[in-house]
């Protein structure tokens, strides 16, 4: 009976192999996870608002846009080995993979090691009140809580390659189960540093750098010594002249990691320098909620990836085809349907969320809406031209991404405040999304050539 269950679901998904169903349970079990994370991340919000203020809470969504910019500082390492690893144990060539893993996890704490040194030494030399435009009534030590962000940063940006590693082993929903983990540790303590300790942006900062980190190192500890153990990191498996292999498809990876950062990441600071951190925390929670469905998207999402380099290593187009059209109807549904329902009921749902603290106005939302379904089909795109390695076309896109997207932003901002940096996204994501679209289909039917198959 429950055999029977079981394939029938298989069939109303199209589950026809071995990597399909994998696909299926990962997004089954990540739905699960998820669900419960993106509502503890949403009470997060409103605890940390409540904790703080307004204002701070701009502040910190600042600084965390700023971390954010320097954790690309991989040069694309981590997504380069993700497309080695799996196709090194696709090919069952597990010495290879561990070398690769090995390889990375050295290179990155040689980064993380010069980067923190660096950020030690200039951090007392800028004036970060003035850069982040904090209003002159806020007396946080803004030199202790960057060195705090960025010192914890540093070592989360070594022991995060293992959610990439599990990701690149198929294993996505285990790597959503830590990140659950943190927030509930961190949605903990909020709760009791509210209860018991006056509003601090320096204790809250500690708070949600610290429990995550911790959690990340006891699983990372956890998962090398038991179901990861066949390529856990060993020194004598580092083999630098691996680095070559790695960096020349993440030096690619990179560039677009960069010209993805100044399409996502630039609007807090852009908001903060233009107008104020408050008008930051507005941004920010109507990208919060509109964001939900981007969540929900990339749970089916993120087990692509790996998936699509697995079938392009094994020449499988029936099967790339298939699900690449799959994705797109998917999107498609998002789109008309849950994005407009999200939108229609965004006014109650600010109210229920965040009671009189702010107003969110309605133009906001209608922006952040157009700006969210044109993001989906980027990344519908992009999850197979990662998945394959044809990364040439997003590098030049990105390229010109990252020359034209701040001045717009800033020039659209002054003009029409918060929704003209989300009108600038729109520009160029619709420019973005023809150019992969038709890349994608001429790879999927074999007939990329020149530029269109690099």
């Amino acid at each position: 009976m429950i055999n029977a269950i079981k394939h029938k679901i298989f069939d109303v998904f199209g589950i026809d192999n071995h990597r399909s169903k994998k696909i299926l349970k990962n997004i089954i079990f990540s739905f699960g996870i998820k669900a419960f994370s993106i509502f503890i991340g949403l009470y997060i919000i409103r605890l940390t608002i409540d904790y703080i203020d307004t204002t701070k809470y701009g502040i910190w969504v600042t600084i965390s846009s700023i971390t954010i910019w320097v954790s690309f500082f991989d040069i694309g390492m981590g997504n380069g080995m993700r497309n080695k690893l799996t196709s090194a144990i696709t090919l069952n060539k597990f010495d290879d993979a561990k070398k690769y893993v090995s390889t990375t996890y050295a290179t990155l704490t040689l980064i993380a090691i010069s980067f923190f040194t660096l950020f030690y030494l200039v951090n007392p030399l800028i004036n970060w009140a003035k850069f982040l435009n904090v209003p002159q009534n806020i007396s946080e030590d803004l030199h202790l809580i960057l060195l705090i962000v960025f010192g914890a940063f540093s070592i989360q940006f070594i022991f995060q390659l293992l959610n990439t590693i599990l990701t690149a082993t198929h294993e996505p929903a285990t790597a959503n189960f830590i990140t659950l983990l943190g927030q509930i540790g961190v949605l903990l303590t909020i709760i009791f540093l509210k209860q018991n300790i006056k509003g601090s942006l320096l204790i809250l900062v500690i708070a949600l750098n610290a429990i995550p980190l911790a959690i990340l190192i006891v699983a990372s500890i956890l998962l090398f010594n038991t179901k990861l153990k066949y390529i856990a990191p060993q020194i004598n498996k580092v083999h630098f002249k691996y680095i070559k292999d790695i960096i020349s498809l993440g030096s690619v990876f990179f560039i677009i990691q960069i010209g993805s950062l100044v399409l996502v990441q630039t609007d807090n600071i852009i908001i903060a320098k233009v107008l104020s951190p408050e008008h930051v925390t507005k941004f920010n929670i109507s990208y919060r909620l509109f964001s939900v469905i981007t969540m929900v998207f990339s749970i089916i999402l993120i087990p692509y990836w790996s998936a699509f380099t697995d079938a392009y290593a094994k020449q499988d187009y029936k099967w790339m085809i298939k699900n690449v059209q799959k994705l797109r109807k998917l999107w498609i549904f998002f789109s008309f349907i849950i994005i407009p329902i999200l939108l229609l009921m965004s006014n109650f749902i600010y109210k229920i969320w965040m009671g009189n603290i702010l107003t969110i106005e309605t133009s906001l939302s209608i922006a952040m809406s157009i700006y969210i379904i044109a993001y989906l089909c980027l990344i519908v795109n992009c999850y197979f031209l990662n998945g394959v390695g044809k990364l040439r076309v997003q590098l030049y896109a990105y390229l010109i991404t990252i020359v034209i997207n701040i001045p717009l932003g800033i020039f659209l901002c002054k003009l029409i405040e918060i929704e003209g940096v989300i009108i600038a996204n729109i520009i160029t994501l619709i420019l973005m999304n023809i150019l992969f679209w038709i890349q994608t289909n001429k790879i999927l039917f074999r007939k990329a050539k020149g530029i269109w198959n690099l």
